[in-house]
């Protein structure tokens, strides 16, 4: 079943699907190539009808330029996941599959037209968790298999994060960039902290509200250096490279001066989102201050090369499942088949039938006052 999206202005909507194309990469150190955006990427009508009606009524497939975000089980529920196919169907790793680098497309194997661009601007690819203004704590389950997204939880309980006034839940779309690991032996010569384990994270801060395992591709702006509970946790500041905006916002001055109030509103977020569940507020590197473009490039640079070393086993995992199915020199490289098989026995055991959402408490939407 193909899930329609309505964009557009109020008063005139129109229904739009979209496609998302993957082409796997060797592994490699990726940095050092150009990234652009190609044009939209075009099915056929008829095409899209007859897959789609080939589907086991097992899941909703969300289809957005590059991947399909396959859904599993009851949203709001522990069940729950986002699992990532390219559209030849064959089921990849948003964490490891999904290239750092965005890629130009090809249609048919005629090279896209270069779009005018900066010849230095790098873009990257954005695996997006959580939509601005939602409170679910979705993340790739870096621990699972085929790293699906799911909700996070603690002591047995789902995660929200907690509205604080006057915000509502987070204020910009949320994610991370694929192929990147904040390893947890490297201690940050800045900070002297060492990584959280987990992908680096994105704020996206364009006008569209993304929805979770949508894959975008995103202009790098700047970084905040956030220590979480002693650990480092990077996050990274970027636009939608599609966004109107884009053309107007390269490095993090320009968000600074063309949107009053938005990065001490991050800084404010950031600080303060854990203390309604008793948690002391977090600590920042720089005084709290954002580095910028350059900086955040070196820090990307340096989390995509912890995780070359994690996927080739160069490295203690601790913990983080590395199952992948394009990283050649990887020695936890499996076939489109078994990765297929796999989520095929998830199906029945922890991932069943997508279904309707849980009913969420009404505690979600309280606001709190720090």
């Amino acid at each position: 079943m193909w899930r329609s999206w309505v964009t557009g202005s109020r008063n005139r909507r129109r229904k739009k699907t979209c496609v998302f194309i993957m082409t796997p990469p060797p592994l490699r150190s990726c940095l050092g190539f150009l990234l652009k955006v190609s044009g939209s990427f075009s099915v056929s009508r008829n095409k899209l009808v007859a897959q789609a009606a080939a589907l086991p009524h097992l899941h909703h497939l969300r289809k957005t330029m590059h991947y399909i975000a396959e859904e599993r089980g009851r949203p709001h529920s522990p069940d729950y996941r986002i699992y990532f196919k390219t559209s030849e169907g064959k089921y990849v790793s948003p964490f490891h599959d999904i290239p750092l680098i965005a890629e130009l497309e090809q249609d048919n194997g005629v090279p896209a037209k270069k779009p005018k661009r900066n010849e230095k601007e790098v873009l990257f690819n954005m695996v997006v968790e959580v939509p601005r203004w939602s409170n679910a704590k979705m993340e790739i389950a870096t621990k699972e298999p085929l790293n699906p997204i799911k909700q996070d939880l603690k002591k047995g309980k789902l995660r929200y994060v907690a509205n604080i006034f006057p915000h509502k839940g987070y204020i910009w779309n949320y994610g991370a960039l694929p192929q990147t690991w904040e390893d947890p032996k490297h201690t940050d010569a800045e900070t002297s902290c060492c990584g959280d384990n987990d992908p680096i994270d994105v704020c996206e801060i364009g006008t569209q509200v993304c929805f979770p395992g949508q894959v975008i591709q995103v202009k790098v702006l700047g970084i905040l250096a956030m220590i979480d509970e002693g650990e480092m946790d990077w996050k990274v500041i970027a636009i939608n490279a599609q966004d109107p905006d884009a053309k107007n916002l390269n490095n993090i001055e320009d968000v600074r001066k063309s949107r009053p109030g938005h990065l001490e509103a991050t800084v404010d977020w950031f600080r303060k989102y854990k203390v309604p569940d008793g948690k002391p507020e977090n600590q920042f590197g720089f005084n709290g201050q954002f580095k910028d473009k350059d900086f955040a490039v070196e820090i990307i640079k340096s989390t995509h090369e912890h995780w070359r070393a994690l996927v080739q086993k160069q490295t203690n995992s601790e913990g983080i499942e590395c199952k992948n199915i394009s990283c050649c020199e990887s020695p936890l490289k499996c076939s489109a088949d078994e990765a297929r098989d796999f989520v095929q026995s998830v199906r029945t055991s922890k991932a069943p039938a997508f279904g309707s959402p849980h009913p969420v408490s009404p505690d979600v939407d309280k606001w709190h006052f720090v």
